[in-house]
């Protein structure tokens, strides 16, 4: 039996991709700069730094990024808030896991004043009037 997912599993949006769409040679700055969630024209900049300072390691860097990273899987996020998410994680996973737990907590609030109205007096007396 053939699993539907077993070509998704290995699309983590935590790992490190190379965007060639977005990049004029083979896209490592591009994903370089989407994972650390920078602008690419910083890694760009870093780059010819690197090219000028250190130039045999920063091209041998760079074609082997080029080839042993996996181009982006198209349809890697399903909308840009889950982008920004998983790029939230990947730069401050300490803010992320905050923001998390303030999220459950407001949820967790709401699903109590919720359960209050429903169990209390007042709403089991309405619903006796409505069904009148």
């Amino acid at each position: 039996m053939t699993d539907p997912f077993a070509s998704r599993r290995h699309d983590s949006p935590n790992r490190l991709y190379r965007d060639p769409d977005n990049g004029p040679v083979l896209g490592v700055c591009a994903g370089l700069a989407e994972y650390f969630g920078v602008t690419p024209l910083a890694v760009r900049v870093a780059a010819v730094f690197g090219l000028v300072f250190f130039t045999l390691p920063t091209v041998i860097a760079y074609g082997a990024a080029g080839m042993f990273l996996d181009k982006k899987p198209a349809g890697l996020f399903a909308s840009s808030a889950e982008e920004d998410f998983w790029r939230s994680v990947r730069v401050d996973p300490s803010r992320t896991v905050a923001d998390l737990g303030h999220r459950f907590r407001d949820m967790e609030r709401r699903l109590r004043a919720a359960e209050a109205h429903v169990t209390s007096s007042e709403f089991k007396l309405n619903r006796d009037y409505r069904d009148l």
